[in-house]
């Protein structure tokens, strides 16, 4: 009798061991839909699609791709497509795909919906709906930083005047995400080098070779000594290739297309976010409303400095800005470094809710620096600082 009572606790034991084990076995299968504006073709999405791939492969995930989903109602139906073919999360990366996803979130509650970029997750109360990006603003400023030692290094050599450091940015469009982008960049390029200057153009378009390719020409023809951009395809880099003039891209090194031009590119490394949005589901848990990645996260990255065209001791310059953002001792938007209309800027009431007539709610100006990206994660700095020319503004 005393053997089957041991026998008996002995199996109950085993059980009792072996549930915690089957529990995590349980975690809820995850099959996540991405939804692309353009094809691999592009800089923007490609950064997206490798992020995609990584955190999939890497967490053992079924993942399906739509490329080349336009800002319409073509997204809304992708996005039932991928609920059709099983997702739990769907994913879009731009930013007119907002009212699709909303559309498709309200009519799927059982599934997740995450959105790059976007602006209205905080204030639409879905909560099968999500917004995310990053503080790209201090990458930008980084960048920017590379530019300027680029610019003094010309300086210096006198290749060019410091009354002739002027820079050029090829913007998609005038939203506060280009604006906050080539404020950011400028600001970086003046930490360095404050007598610059900078004229952006606009294209209308986020992928458009031949456009970004002119706007690019036009701005060296202009007198432009640097360029960067916010636009997606390889039209301002190969442009500067051509003929000569130091680039800053923007998503990924694109050393290949100016490998005697390119400096550096700043981009958001959107792995950790897909890792953070499926172990949410797989465990059960609520995903952010409003995500903002940072460097610390590892969402926020610089590529390589190309040696062979930055100036000599770059890489270690941007080590110690990095610090700097890390101590809390340096801010991208510290409004002793900027003027408005000749004037330092107290106070700004930011557009944060985005409400049709895009007035002004929120206080953003708090202790002597804008506080972008932390009020919402998409940018809302959308403010014209002086040292700034704006062409081609009709977009």
């Amino acid at each position: 009798m005393k053997k089957i009572i041991a026998l008996a606790l002995t199996l109950v034991m085993i059980f009792a061991l072996a549930v915690p084990a089957a529990s995590a076995q349980d975690a809820k299968t995850v099959k996540v839909g991405f939804i692309f504006l353009h094809d691999e073709q592009s800089t923007y999405d490609l950064n997206f699609m490798k992020a995609a791939q990584e955190a999939c492969e890497k967490l053992g995930i079924e993942y399906v791709n739509k490329v080349g989903i336009p800002e319409g109602q073509e997204c809304y139906e992708a996005a039932m497509d991928l609920v059709d073919e099983g997702c739990n999360i769907v994913f879009a990366d731009s930013f007119g795909h907002e009212d699709y996803m909303i559309q498709a979130a309200m009519e799927c509650p059982d599934v997740e919906f995450c959105h790059a970029t976007g602006t209205r997750a905080h204030t639409e109360n879905l909560a099968n709906y999500h917004n995310a990006f990053a503080s790209i603003y201090e990458g930008r400023f980084l960048a920017g930083i590379a530019a300027g030692l680029k610019l003094q290094e010309m300086i210096n050599n006198g290749d060019i005047t410091a009354d002739q450091a002027k820079i050029g940015y090829v913007g998609a469009f005038t939203y506060a995400e280009v604006i906050s982008g080539y404020t950011s960049f400028f600001l970086g390029v003046r930490h360095v080098v404050p007598e610059a200057t900078m004229e952006v153009t606009f294209t209308g378009s986020w992928y458009d070779l031949s456009l970004e390719a002119e706007g690019a020409q036009k701005l060296i023809d202009d007198g432009c000594v640097l360029i960067s951009q916010h636009a997606d395809s390889l039209g301002a880099p190969s442009t500067c290739e051509a003929a000569g003039v130091p680039n800053v891209s923007y998503n990924g090194s694109t050393i290949e297309a100016g490998p005697n031009t390119f400096i550096v590119s700043s981009r958001i490394n959107w792995e950790p976010y897909f890792e953070y949005i499926i172990g949410q589901v797989q465990k059960g848990e609520a995903i952010d409303a409003d995500w903002t990645g940072t460097i610390e996260t590892g969402s926020v990255e610089l590529t390589d400095v190309n040696e062979a065209v930055a100036a000599e001791g770059t890489a270690a310059v941007l080590e110690s800005v990095k610090e700097s953002f890390a101590s809390g001792d340096l801010h991208v938007f510290d409004t002793d470094t900027f003027t408005v209309g000749g004037e330092k800027l107290e106070s700004y009431m930011a557009d944060v809710d985005t409400d049709p007539a895009y007035e002004g709610d929120t206080e953003v100006i708090v202790d002597g620096y804008f506080h972008e990206s932390e009020f919402r994660s998409a940018p809302y700095f959308d403010i014209q600082i002086d040292g700034i020319t704006l062409l081609d503004t009709a977009f």
